[in-house]
């Protein structure tokens, strides 16, 4: 038997123990469920034992434990390091849920819970074809490593460090990520390049405390009112940001790229009714493609300030709030764009408020080789896989992971993913296509012999 017949004849089995995964509630982002993280840790751990890995251990950081396995085969053989995530976020709002979210939920061929397309199913997928080898051939033909954080959900505070002072435990050839989406159920996509992020909380403060409206009101600058206005001015008239500097590192699209880029697959009408909206936005000048994926954003995430509980109280709030997160793309520092709206929102705002910006969390860019031989044997692996060979893209969201393996460990990274588009994302009724699921662990099968093959190339 081979790897491949070995997962056929298992699948119900392997779908069963995903399930058991997703019903932890591992939010990495809330107190209460610090156990949870624990218990989700320790499933990982003990699975990835159950599946032959010989050397798995929780190592602890500051935050959420990193769950590390190893399975060297052959000091000539090359290295891949397997990365991914088993936390996930707040699955808030409830109401909105079709299903209890971590109580997983088969509607057709779905599968829907919180974290089951990111990352747990994902994730599960390599361990489940880690077994796939171990039950037939013995070990994979590549060394293993692998890297599961539980703190990604909330910005990795603890990931960059860890790799920093784990340089040699860590160390390999490449790494594989299976964190991200592919076209359609039958188009596969290779993710070549990935958005940074800068995220910040804004925080005005007018009065010093809450003030009555109606003695006030039309003599005291309203917070929130000023907000308004700062954030009504972070866009001009044609989608373009206008915090200065902003664009001084952007690296501008190649014709030959846009050309790429053009042959991606895309029905504005599906997107418009994916969306839910009933016009695109956005700056002037390029495609939603591009805007969506190699153009940087600025986004509110949130705003609040006064009263918001039921009935009416006629206040002038002394504080408004609100939470932005700006996409970005590579050689932009994230660093540096969090200094450039700090400084611009302080400069712009009037006298009667004062401005206060705190850096939540961030992270670069990256582009990754399209000609390596991992990048060639993924190809050949979605391609034997899915009867089609895979288009490359350009993803529009973060994983700032990738940047540090390549300034760090000075390797790339295999996007490897299998999700949908419509996979509900950090949004109420997440889901993941199940026949996608079994078949990424086909093809992280056929990936993984595909490196062993290429070694000298």
């Amino acid at each position: 038997m081979n790897p491949l017949n070995y997962t056929d004849q298992h699948r119900e089995r392997f779908l069963a123990e995903l399930k058991d995964f997703l019903c932890i509630p591992s939010v990495s982002t809330q107190e209460q469920h610090r156990p949870d993280m624990q218990r989700a840790a320790k499933w990982l751990r003990d699975h990835l034992l159950a599946a032959g890995v010989p050397l798995t251990v929780i190592m602890e950081t500051p935050g959420h434990p990193i769950v590390y396995a190893e399975w060297l085969v052959d000091p000539d053989a090359p290295t891949v390091l397997i990365y991914g995530h088993y936390d996930v976020q707040p699955p808030d709002p409830l109401e909105l849920w079709r299903t209890e979210p971590f109580e997983p939920a088969e509607i057709g061929d779905d599968l829907f819970a919180r974290g089951a397309a990111d990352d747990k199913g994902q994730l599960y997928i390599h361990v489940k074809a880690l077994e796939a080898f171990h039950e037939t051939v013995g070990a994979p033909p590549v060394n293993i490593k692998c890297l599961f954080e539980g703190e990604e959900e909330c910005g990795s505070p603890s990931l960059a460090p860890f790799i920093e002072s784990h340089v040699e435990l860590l160390a390999a050839d490449v790494v594989v990520i299976s964190d991200t989406h592919i076209l359609g159920k039958e188009t596969p996509a290779i993710i070549y390049a990935l958005r940074g992020l800068a995220y910040v909380e804004v925080e005005l403060t007018g009065p010093q405390h809450d003030l009555h409206s109606g003695i006030y009101g039309g003599a005291v600058h309203n917070p929130i009112h000023v907000l308004s206005e700062l954030i009504a001015g972070l866009h001009d008239e044609n989608g373009r940001i206008t915090i200065p500097g902003f664009y001084d590192n952007v690296r501008e699209l190649s014709a030959e790229e846009r050309v790429e880029l053009a042959k991606i697959p895309f029905d504005r009408e599906t997107w418009l009714a994916e969306a839910a909206v009933t016009s695109d936005w956005g700056e002037e000048g390029y495609t939603v493609i591009e805007r969506t994926s190699a153009r940087p954003t600025l986004d509110v995430n949130g705003i609040w300030g006064g009263y918001t509980e039921p009935g009416a109280k006629t206040v002038l709030p002394s504080q408004a709030h609100a939470k932005i997160s700006m996409r970005l793309v590579p050689d932009q520092s994230h660093e540096r764009i969090t200094r450039l709206i700090t400084e611009h929102l302080q400069n712009i705002a009037p006298p009667t408020v004062t401005v206060k910006v705190q850096d939540l969390h961030g992270g670069a860019g990256a582009i990754i080789r399209r000609d390596s031989p991992e990048m060639r044997a993924a190809f050949d692996a979605y391609a034997a896989t899915f009867g089609r060979e895979p288009v490359f893209i350009r993803e529009g969201g973060s994983i700032p992971v990738v940047a540090v393996f390549q300034e760090v460990l000075g390797i790339e990274t295999i996007m490897l993913g299998f999700g949908l588009p419509d996979d509900n994302l950090h949004a109420p009724n997440e889901k993941f296509h199940i026949p996608n699921f079994y078949k990424g662990i086909e093809t992280v099968i056929r990936f993984l012999n595909g490196v062993g093959e290429r070694e000298g190339e």
